[in-house]
């Protein structure tokens, strides 16, 4: 029976599954977003966010503290690079994260074998989703499109603005005949 075994054992043995996710987890600290199945992701997620909440809380420890949050990190990931960038660059960035360090998009099925593509990526790290500003609420509906109301306050600032154009036009020969006039009477 399977009673209290919940955890995805993706096709692989416990060895190869361990290397797997501590492999991904090393390119995901390393890259800050990583393109992979749906199945994987979720099992990395709850692979590596235990690991990043260590290294956020690593910051209000002592040094003895300090010091054995490294060495259980690093007996997960085996990598000094991925250890000095997760406790050096993406402890303090997520310092004030209370949970929920990463992020699942789905984009869809693989060509060859039809399986579900997803990329996960670190939240803190995602320029482009942090640069986007929010839309205005609406309050209510409106028959009117906001680009059908645009199209014609657009229209009419090109009609003002010829029509500006038009005047000047006028106006500069009339300016000139002013002073050959001026100019006559003295």
């Amino acid at each position: 029976m399977r009673h209290g075994k919940k955890f995805n054992h993706l096709s692989r043995t416990a060895d190869h599954r361990r290397a797997m996710l501590a492999n991904m987890a090393i390119s995901l600290i390393m890259h800050k977003r990583i393109t992979t199945t749906l199945a994987k992701a979720k099992a990395l997620k709850k692979y590596v966010e235990p690991l990043l909440t260590r290294a956020k809380d690593e910051n209000n420890k002592t040094k003895e503290q300090s010091t054995t949050q490294h060495r259980v990190v690093f007996s997960y990931l085996q990598n000094k690079e991925a250890l000095k960038e997760l406790f050096n660059v993406v402890g303090p960035k997520i310092g004030d994260r209370p949970g929920g360090y990463t992020r699942i998009i789905k984009l869809g099925h693989r060509l060859g074998d039809g399986a579900d593509i997803a990329f996960i990526e670190l939240v803190d790290f995602d320029e482009n989703m942090m640069k986007e500003p929010k839309a205005a609420k609406k309050t209510r509906r409106s028959r009117r499109s906001s680009a059908k109301t645009e199209a014609p306050k657009a229209e009419e600032a090109k009609a003002e603005e010829v029509v500006e154009e038009v005047k000047a036009e006028e106006a500069a020969p009339a300016a000139e005949e002013t002073l050959a006039e001026e100019a006559k009477a003295e």
